[in-house]
């Protein structure tokens, strides 16, 4: 229960993040997508303060795996980390393939047409727009079948796909 409440705190704060940043607004992403011609560099402060917090905690995550900076006395320990969770999932791999190459284009292409990814799309749906509502089944279209298809080349079965 703490856990699921601590994702929607997440949530809630990151869909405010999104709406006060003009992150919502297609005309706004494509701007600054558009280094070609009128760019508006105003989501590059929004990007920067996203990967500044994720720089520090994960600097904080990794200094509390390697001891926390403790002395022989045991003191300057850092609070456990993460704060709210049991254990912080942190990647592993490192390669670069062509699946990620493949997903990170198409994602690209996705986003600099519509003007959506699918963090602001999925609050945009607040606001009733057909053409945020064709986005967002798209999307979940695409997710369904990535996920039946990489099944599938697994050689899964549909029922160990939804467990």
């Amino acid at each position: 229960m703490r856990q699921s409440a601590v994702a929607f705190l997440a949530g809630l704060l990151f869909a405010v993040g999104l709406g006060v940043s003009g992150m919502t607004q297609p005309s706004r992403v494509i701007g600054f997508l558009d280094v070609a011609g009128g760019w508006d560099p105003s989501l590059a402060f929004v990007m920067a303060g996203a990967v500044s917090v994720h720089f520090l905690a994960y600097r904080v995550l990794r200094w509390r795996r390697r001891g926390g900076g403790a002395d022989a006395a045991g003191l300057a320990r850092a609070p456990r980390f993460p704060l709210l969770a049991e254990r912080a999932d942190v990647p592993t791999r490192a390669d670069i393939d062509a699946r990620l190459v493949a997903g990170a284009a198409l994602f690209g292409v996705g986003w600099g047409l519509a003007g959506y990814c699918p963090g602001p799309a999925l609050v945009s749906l607040a606001s009733g727009s057909g053409a945020v509502l064709a986005f967002v089944a798209a999307m979940a279209a695409g997710m369904a079948i990535e996920r039946f298809t990489s099944a599938r080349a697994r050689g899964e079965t549909s029922e160990q796909t939804t467990e």
